[in-house]
């Protein structure tokens, strides 16, 4: 079996949504101090629709702990526990899971070390095309077996990958039942998750019932502990001011709140877990014939930038500038961004890149004056058209004829992996769990035929990743730093703020792992 980089709706580098499944969250701090509810029913809120449940589609993949387990799990403080799998050990081509005993799919059938390979497998084949999976799986083709006596799973990889027990361990395993019929899992579940899908309607609600029997999950977790709701109930309620109402009045249970509406929802009891963003994740379009190519160009027009400016306007008013490309709480995440980003008097690195301007006329080159087309979308940050004009008003002053598109999401994912018109993109996100997860947004080919929308060339950033690659785990985290390092310095990508969203619960208190992602397991109801 071999994998390639199949593009997803809209790169994971600017949105992120579904790499949710790995790295580090949080634990909801709350007031709550009343008695538990047993079996009751606990009401969460989403932003958008879940077309298809499917945990290895673009959609499903971000509600896939309900009904899906993984062979590990990550804990909120980013440490490795168990799922299906009791033991596990990896190399960076080869990683071993021995599975619990007594795992059974939610129809009763009980799980196998092959079923686990065949899983594997399927959502690895390139030839399924299964966007959800490319964001957990590792990015280099591997192969998967198994030996049903000892009941262990095993993975070799055809190239050095450095996060096999991240990656491989954390896919959601579909059962033999699921994976004979793939259309079903748009609306139904089978996995060995603690809940089971027993309700879709078309634009939700979406209901899942609790698995009585459970005990596999997270460390050992079971479905029998005080509190846990015995139905989920998932809402989509796509505006943050809406879901604030419903908490504040108890329509809803717990919903994720960004913006200007979280101050509302202070001081009112209710449980928090904050989730770390990288506000204004901004890209440089280096595609032949684009003015951006020019590195001296780029790191000028980074050099003129307010960086504290621009995270108070990301932000609202207090921003911390980004430290790095990955939101706090990824995997070697690091101070990176202040000892690396161009630093110099921006006039005179124009002049000595050749653009000179006369008076207030326009910036020119070779006779050719310097335009640059800026676009972002409200749709994935409402801070963001602000920060694109205050970077347009800076350039502008220097000499750029600065145009500003404030885009739609489907018009903005069109210019990045259709067009390509563009030279500047505003983006937010939470950045990836591993640092893996950046390099075919920051190397390779462009799109149609990969990710890397920018056209990003950056030979010591692919250097430094050709020897991360052969350091297990985290003893490559100096490593990955040099690379991201690489690209500061080139001004190839620029990250704007250190900001947060708040997952919020109404009578809840309840676990997170990195973006945001529910535990199940962790879920509590109060009266």
């Amino acid at each position: 079996m071999s994998r390639r980089t199949l593009p997803v709706p809209l790169a994971a580098a600017v949105t992120a949504t579904a790499v949710t499944l790995t790295g580090c969250g949080g634990t909801a701090r709350s007031s709550t101090t009343t008695p538990l509810v047993d079996h009751g029913t606990v009401r969460i809120a989403g932003s958008s629709e879940t077309p298809s449940f499917n945990p290895y589609s673009a959609f499903g993949a971000s509600q896939a702990r309900f009904g899906y387990d993984s062979l590990v799990n990550v804990t909120p403080d980013g440490a490795v526990v168990s799922g299906l799998a009791s033991s596990w050990q990896a190399t960076t081509t080869t990683a071993t899971f021995t599975l619990r005993p007594g795992i059974t799919c939610s129809d009763g059938t009980p799980l196998t070390a092959s079923a686990v390979a065949r899983a594997l497998a399927y959502a690895g084949d390139p030839a399924n095309q299964l966007a959800g999976a490319q964001t957990v799986l590792p990015n280099v083709p591997f192969t998967a077996s198994a030996d049903d006596r000892a009941g262990t799973v095993s993975a070799t990889t055809a190239a050095p990958f450095p996060f096999l027990t991240r990656t491989l361990g954390l896919l959601p395993i579909v059962c033999p039942a699921g994976l004979d019929r793939p259309q079903s899992l748009d609306r139904a579940t089978q996995g060995t998750g603690p809940y089971v899908l027993t309700r879709y309607t078309p634009g939700g609600p979406y209901e899942f019932t609790v698995r009585e029997g459970y005990h596999w999950g997270p460390a050992g977790a079971d479905t029998a502990q005080p509190g846990l709701p015995a139905r989920i109930v998932l809402s989509v309620v796509p505006q943050a001011s809406t879901a604030a109402n419903l908490l504040l009045t108890g329509g809803i249970d717990i919903a994720s709140v960004n913006g200007p509406d979280r101050a509302r929802l202070t001081g009112h009891g209710l449980a928090a877990a904050d989730v770390a963003t990288v506000v204004g994740l901004t890209f440089f379009n280096q595609r032949p014939g684009r003015p951006l190519a020019d590195p001296a160009l780029r790191r000028a027009l980074v050099s003129a930038l307010d960086r504290q400016g621009l995270a108070n306007v990301a932000v609202g008013g207090t921003g911390r500038p980004a430290t790095d490309f990955g939101a706090p709480g990824a995997v070697c995440h690091a101070d990176l961004a202040d000892a690396n980003l161009p630093a110099q008097d921006a006039v005179e690195a124009l002049r000595a890149a050749g653009w000179t301007r006369v008076g207030d006329g326009p910036l020119t080159k070779d006779g050719h004056p310097l335009r640059l087309r800026l676009i972002t979308s409200p749709d994935i940050g409402p801070t963001l058209p602000s920060v694109a004009e205050l970077m347009a008003r800076t350039w502008t002053a220097l000499g750029a004829d600065v145009t500003q598109v404030t885009e739609g999401l489907p018009a903005l994912v069109n210019a990045m992996y259709q067009t390509g018109d563009f030279d500047i993109v505003v983006g937010s996100t939470p950045g990836f769990a591993l640092p893996v997860g950046f390099i075919p947004f920051f190397s390779g080919p462009t799109p149609a035929q990969g990710l890397n929308f920018a056209g990003v060339a950056n030979p010591e950033y692919d250097a430094m990743v050709a020897q991360a690659l052969h350091e297990a785990d985290t003893t490559g985290c100096d490593t990955w730093n040099r690379a991201s390092a690489a690209l500061l310095r080139s001004a190839d990508a620029l990250p704007i703020a250190d900001g947060r969203n708040t997952v919020y619960g109404h009578r809840t208190t309840f676990a997170t792992t990195f973006g945001g992602q529910l535990v199940p397991t962790s879920i509590r109801l109060h009266q």
